[in-house]
């Protein structure tokens, strides 16, 4: 029997931490599916593992793209499905870290496959947008899949806004002829290893301080000149994170310096609540508070794959 150790939990709970440890255990690799730790232009603000936490297990898809490829959720979960199964060759265990729900799903339990969209529709829907702005999508979206826009509306509301993903499903209608809603719940690949998911969490207030501090690490860091470097390529989509937009706007001079932090905390402990929400789906995941040894979790693990 292969297992998949799979940490999650909201930001700057103690993933990374917990992970090396378990891989040190396990003498085995990490996969990591943090969504934004994959480029290797972003560092500071995506919290990528250290240089001593890189060199303490080996690690996978960290920094290993380029905010200027086009790397979607289905690219990920090919290249790491591949990278399980050939680590699976050798051991018996992976440890799979991320907080990207999405991506956490994509390894798990597959992706609905969709069709590739021909570049010039892509071009065509995003010109649309940048002229007549989120409406134009959204009445897109309303006439093309009229009943995955009432359930995004009862559902998920905000969705609405985002533009980045409003732009795929009326890519998706336009570039096939069909609903965007059409590709989706079908049957999912089989996996050939069983996934045992260990939840991290702590008390609002804990993790929110946690929040605020590592912010404040990261400014001290250099995220500033960082996001400088990165301004020229503001709107990428890649770059549109928490950490890197609101120092954009203080570029912009949208908001002063202190603001644009408060923003980054703010923004940051409302996408650790919006992590959480997603997580605590799943019922069949364990949850630790993020103090406990990490022994315990081990004996967890233990005797979860003795009943398996």
């Amino acid at each position: 029997m292969k297992y998949l150790i799979t940490i999650i939990g909201p930001t700057a709970i103690g993933k990374t931490a917990l992970s090396i440890q378990l891989a040190n255990h396990y003498n085995c690799e990490i996969v990591s599916c943090d969504s934004r730790q994959f480029f290797k232009e972003m560092t500071i603000g995506t919290a990528v593992p250290n240089a001593k936490e890189l060199a303490a297990a080996q690690h996978h898809f960290i920094q290993n793209k380029s905010i200027f490829e086009n790397y979607t959720v289905g690219d990920f979960e090919k290249e790491a499905i591949t990278t399980i199964e050939e680590l699976f060759k050798t051991n018996d265990y992976v440890v799979l870290v991320g907080g990207s729900g999405l991506y956490v799903n994509a390894v798990l339990k597959g992706f609905d496959d969709f069709p590739e969209i021909n570049s010039t529709v892509r071009q065509e829907v995003n010109a649309n947008y940048e002229k007549l702005g989120i409406g134009y999508l959204q009445e897109q979206l309303k006439k093309l899949d009229p009943d995955y826009f009432e359930k995004i509306n009862l559902e998920n509301p905000q969705t609405l806004l985002n533009p980045q993903r409003m732009m795929r499903f009326v890519e998706v209608c336009i570039g096939t002829g069909k609903a965007y809603s059409s590709f989706l719940n079908q049957k999912k690949n089989e996996r050939s290893f069983t996934p045992i998911l260990i939840g991290l969490e702590a008390e609002r207030n804990v993790m929110y301080s946690r929040i605020n501090q590592r912010v404040d690490i990261m400014m001290n860091e250099g995220l500033l000149q960082e996001a400088k470097n990165l301004y020229p390529n503001k709107e990428l989509n890649a770059l549109q994170t928490v950490g890197y937009r609101e120092l954009f706007s203080y570029f912009d001079k949208e908001f002063t310096l202190e603001f644009a932090i408060e923003e980054i905390k703010k923004n940051t402990r409302r996408f650790a609540k919006r992590q959480l929400t997603w997580f605590k789906r799943d019922e069949s995941t364990k949850w630790f508070n993020f103090e406990t040894p990490t022994q315990k979790i081990i004996d967890y693990i233990e005797n979860y794959s003795k009943k398996t």
